[in-house]
């Protein structure tokens, strides 16, 4: 996909699935990633703080052909050199990593998301260049153990700054959607909660049933 198609597909993109080794088995991704497509993720991402870059490439190639079958971003967190080498469509980075320019230049001009903590984070991730980002964490997450959640008050006035599509993050599960919902939230990230799903599809299509009522008559 080219950088706009992906914009688009992160504009669209309701739920945003992590694979985290920390919640889930990288031998079962294939077939993870498969369920989680039929459910409706739009955008799916490789984290894997405690593995080798070559662990993670191989993880990463295991699951791309099936991604882009079904024309889903795949996001690489914190290694842009494994988003260049595997034609990865996005690198994502940290508050404590390398800048977005840095990181757009080393991943071969990769789409850039960035994690924000605070509005003032979520306006300058804006303003450095980053192509969308994360704001959060909203509730405490053992995900997330050294930033403290920062509640859902300032989601309303995220989403009147920030121009480039945002999702919330940290811990979120199917039970507190309908009070994002009501905050303001239009997209979200989940890691746990999907990971840990006896029916991942059914759980993530209950999360954007949630996220997005239809109007019935």
């Amino acid at each position: 996909m080219s950088p706009s198609e992906i914009i688009e597909k992160l504009q669209a993109a309701r739920l945003y699935a992590i694979l985290d080794t920390g919640y889930s088995d990288p031998r079962h991704w294939p077939d993870l990633v498969k369920k989680l497509i039929t459910g409706g993720v739009g955008v799916i991402q490789i984290r894997a703080k405690n593995a080798t870059p070559e662990e993670i490439q191989a993880w990463a190639l295991n699951v791309q052909s099936t991604l882009r079958g079904a024309r889903i971003p795949l996001v690489i967190n914190d290694h842009p050199e494994i988003a260049k080498n595997i034609s990865a469509d996005i690198c994502h980075v940290g508050q404590d990593d390398i800048s977005v320019a840095e990181a757009r230049e080393r991943s071969g001009g990769k789409v850039i998301g960035k994690s924000t903590h605070s509005l003032a984070q979520a306006e300058a991730a804006q303003n450095e260049g980053a192509d969308y980002i994360g704001f959060g964490p909203l509730f405490a997450t053992p995900t997330k153990p050294t930033y403290p959640a920062i509640g859902l008050k300032d989601i309303a006035e995220m989403n009147r700054r920030i121009h480039i599509p945002h999702f919330c993050i940290g811990g979120i599960k199917s039970d507190n959607i309908a009070q994002l919902r009501v905050a303001g939230a239009e997209r979200v990230v989940i890691v746990s909660g999907l990971l840990q799903a006896s029916d991942p599809a059914d759980y993530a299509k209950s999360v954007i049933q949630e996220l997005n009522p239809k109007t019935t008559t």
